[in-house]
């Protein structure tokens, strides 16, 4: 989280700003919110939004409000128009509000708020921009585990295609290989922002020493990367064991944990292909690699996500290979009156 907020080291300050707000009451700070301006999601969308992110307060609106409109002030005076969130900072990080699904335990790298933070939101004037869906499932067992693995036999062979794992030895190249089915394969979801090569350079360094190879497989045509996914163990689970035991013990911890296979839990962040080859089941046989290595690594269970609400493919793929949704996630707009209308609208508060 130090290095994200780092405005020097994160690379998304080489395309974007962001200020920081707490918000404090009788000397105790009782709120937060980043104000952000991403320039190149407005220069890829052809836009003028803002955004929100890493936003926590208490359960009162004058708080949350308060924060919302510093977050909205600062925007204007850049001239945006929309204040979109929560994003830390933008669809590539977490992002969303948990709306449904408070009964399950967070996943890493997915937001987990409070219940009462949908009635902040709504109180400070937001309307739904876009709801997002994860989904949670098992190894398929019985039956329909034998239809899948002879389907995923008959696609191999039907298009020649072979799936390895992520190879340490080559990390730099197959990294080059995920950074430019990523581009390609979000480009024309909404809300996309490709991710810079700095972006994707720094994540990946975040993410190496806990990657588990077998968790990351790519889809290969005649020598050719043709798709990929991205599956990493739920470190939360790691985590909730080391509370208040420093960052030594916590790092020890999850080391620790992950040797020894005590993480049963998985979450896929990423699954892309290339675009001629989508609707052609790629998908369901990465996801099939995942489970089948994932269950060797001792985790029965996983969570995919977040799909939008309106890719209809993903989110029938995932029904027709037996996962459930289970958490709903939500990014909320407001309109950012221009300066006189702020003025006018201010006066006649007073």
């Amino acid at each position: 989280m130090k290095a994200l907020l780092d405005r020097r080291r994160n690379p998304f300050f080489q395309h974007a700003e962001a200020e920081y707000f707490l918000a404090e009451r009788a000397g105790e700070v009782v709120g937060r919110v980043a104000a952000i301006h991403n320039r190149l999601h407005n220069e890829t969308h052809e836009d003028r939004v803002g955004f929100f992110g890493f936003f926590e307060s208490v359960d009162d609106p004058a708080v949350a409000g308060a924060l919302l409109d510093a977050a909205a002030d600062w925007c204007r005076a850049r001239g945006l128009d929309t204040l979109r969130g929560p994003a830390s900072f933008s669809v590539n990080d977490e992002c969303g509000l948990l709306v449904d699904g408070f009964d399950a335990p967070p996943t890493l790298m997915m937001p987990h708020n409070p219940r009462y933070y949908v009635g902040l939101l709504e109180q400070a004037g937001f309307h739904v921009a876009k709801n997002m869906y994860c989904y949670e499932g098992r190894e398929p067992t019985g039956d329909f585990a034998e239809r899948l693995t002879r389907g995923i036999d008959l696609l191999k062979r039907r298009f020649g295609i072979a799936l390895r794992p992520l190879d340490m030895k080559r990390f730099d190249q197959d990294l080059a290989e995920i950074k430019r089915l990523y581009n390609a394969a979000w480009e024309k979801n909404w809300g996309f922002v490709p991710m810079t090569e700095p972006e994707i350079d720094h994540l990946a360094e975040q993410f190496k020493p806990v990657v588990v190879p077998d968790l990351v497989p790519f889809v290969e045509k005649d020598g050719r990367v043709i798709g990929f996914a991205i599956a990493l163990p739920d470190l939360n689970v790691a985590f909730k064991r080391n509370p208040n035991g420093g960052f030594l013990r916590g790092v020890v911890t999850v080391l620790w944990m992950l040797k020894t296979r005590k993480i049963h839990r998985c979450r896929v962040l990423l699954l892309g292909l290339d675009p001629e080859w989508r609707g052609k089941g790629l998908d369901a046989a990465l996801y099939h690699w995942i489970w089948e290595r994932g269950k060797a690594a001792g985790m029965d269970w996983g969570e995919a996500g977040w799909i939008l609400e309106d890719n209809q493919a993903m989110n029938l793929g995932m029904e027709k290979i037996g996962w459930t949704r289970y958490k709903t996630y939500r990014l909320y707009d407001r309109t950012i009156p221009s300066a006189a209308t702020a003025a006018t609208a201010a006066t006649a508060a007073a």
